[in-house]
């Protein structure tokens, strides 16, 4: 995918959440994937905790000359950070955290758009690199949730795989 369309895929990536996760009941929340994966409960965290530390890797990359973005261990996140709570406020920290990521990506020159680091787990690590793995982050985990609560694919509202 172009920027472009990329732009478009992590702007539609919360409204998927949301129909993934539309009508839940805490029973579905802490159900378990048939492959034993995260519950929908836990999705819904991890997504918050990924949001968050994206959002600071964006910033240091356009920032910061060269950072180092450093990698973190989302089983021990899940541990640690009690995955077990209720959702609601790790919903509204994906949405605005996701929605502040994407009023700046709009807002970078071309010359902002070239600015990288250095992931301590993969290497060489742009701003496009970063576009790509976020756009698309949010509907892995929304197919994961529908899986977990019976479903197939959860349809996006966004746009079409």
């Amino acid at each position: 995918m172009d920027r472009t369309q990329l732009l478009d895929r992590f702007r539609g990536g919360f409204a998927d959440v949301q129909a993934a996760v539309a009508g839940i009941t805490d029973a579905e929340l802490d159900q378990a994937a048939p492959d034993g994966g995260w519950t929908p409960r836990q999705v819904l965290h991890h997504l918050a905790d990924s949001e968050t530390i994206a959002y600071v890797r964006l910033r240091r990359l356009i920032a910061e000359d060269e950072p180092t973005i450093v990698g973190y261990d989302e089983p021990e996140y899940a541990r640690r950070l009690h995955y077990e709570r209720p959702v609601d406020a790790s919903l509204a920290v994906l949405a605005a955290v996701r929605a502040a990521s994407l009023g700046l990506l709009e807002a970078l020159s071309p010359a902002e758009w070239e600015r990288r680091g250095t992931h301590t787990e993969s290497g060489p690590y742009s701003v496009d690199d970063w576009l790509g793995i976020y756009a698309e982050h949010p509907y892995d985990h929304a197919n994961q949730i529908g899986v977990a609560r019976g479903g197939g694919r959860v349809p996006s509202r966004a746009s079409a795989r």
